[in-house]
């Protein structure tokens, strides 16, 4: 036993609580999890506030992941298309039954692999001509393209099938098939007849008169830079969406057009722009997000055109 008294002392104090010091004083660390609240105490961050940080993290994540996506599809399709948008939305019927309302359509420029027998440099094959070469798209002779009705881009743009090619001047009435110039029976009394310019004489595969001739033509003959592009494929019911949705920056909606009209809506990055009398019956279509014929769309703001 030790003879010094202070030794006992010491023993006590150290085993004694120092009054000075808090209980948060001891323990380990605060870790990441702890916020620091009034007073300069910490406390746990609950489970709930992490998963909303989580959450977020997430959908923003899923955001950018999808932006970014749309927008690589819709350029790889201007890549190839060389058209914008490259998409358009089917507003009418007027090309039943091989392109139909509600379609999703793929416009390419018409000078890209061009079919054979061409008319010159314009790479729009018409239907005699494919009659002649076996060429063929949408179950029908020559190209179908997409076009500005008298070259007004504040219209509409129609797609239907070129035709033939008329030279400016030419009396074209012997070249064209009587059932589709209406109640005409000489030059004469033909629209567009002797031909003003030279250019493709245009018809909707559902329709029964070209769009050059009647009392109210669609157009004249279409001049190869009135033409945006060619049909190339199509996705059934997809430009429904379009459709449906309208879009910024689309052109109003105007009445139903008639099978003989074509128009177009086409599909941009914002879906935006119309394109063939919207492309109406005759020629109608939506261009998704354009001019896309989006995206597009893709979309990717997927305009649109139809077929009269």
């Amino acid at each position: 036993m030790s003879d010094d008294p202070r030794r006992g002392e010491s023993d006590r104090t150290d085993g004694a609580r120092d009054p000075s010091r808090r209980p948060d004083d001891e323990g380990p660390p605060r870790g990441d999890g702890d916020r620091e609240i009034a007073g300069g105490e910490p406390r746990r961050a609950e489970p709930a506030e992490r998963a909303d940080d989580v959450d977020w993290q997430v959908y923003a994540y899923d955001l950018v992941s999808s932006v970014a996506a749309v927008a690589l599809v819709g350029a790889f399709l201007f890549a190839v298309s060389g058209v914008w948008p490259p998409l358009v939305a089917i507003e009418s019927p007027s090309m039943t039954p091989h392109i139909q309302k509600g379609d999703l359509v793929f416009v390419m420029e018409e000078e890209r692999f061009s079919g054979d027998g061409a008319v010159g440099e314009t790479g729009v094959v018409p239907a005699q001509s494919g009659a002649e070469s076996d060429y063929r798209t949408f179950q029908g002779y020559g190209d179908v393209i997409v076009y500005q009705p008298d070259g007004n881009a504040r219209e509409t743009p129609i797609i239907h099938r070129a035709m033939f090619w008329v030279e400016e001047g030419e009396n074209w009435y012997d070249r064209a098939d009587e059932e589709y110039v209406g109640t005409a029976d000489n030059c004469e009394e033909l629209s567009n007849c002797p031909a003003d310019q030279a250019g493709f004489v245009t018809k909707g595969d559902y329709n029964h008169q070209y769009d050059q001739v009647g009392s109210r033509p669609l157009s004249d003959p279409v001049r190869p830079e009135w033409v945006i592009g060619t049909a190339e494929a199509r996705v059934p019911l997809l430009g429904e969406i379009r459709l449906r949705s309208g879009g910024v920056g689309a052109a109003p909606a105007a009445a139903t057009p008639s099978p003989n009209e074509g128009g177009v809506r086409k599909a941009s990055t914002n879906a935006s722009a119309a394109c063939a009398i919207s492309a109406s019956p005759s020629a109608g279509a939506s261009t998704a997000g354009a001019n896309a014929t989006g995206a597009s769309a893709a979309a990717a703001n997927a305009s649109a055109a139809a077929a009269p």
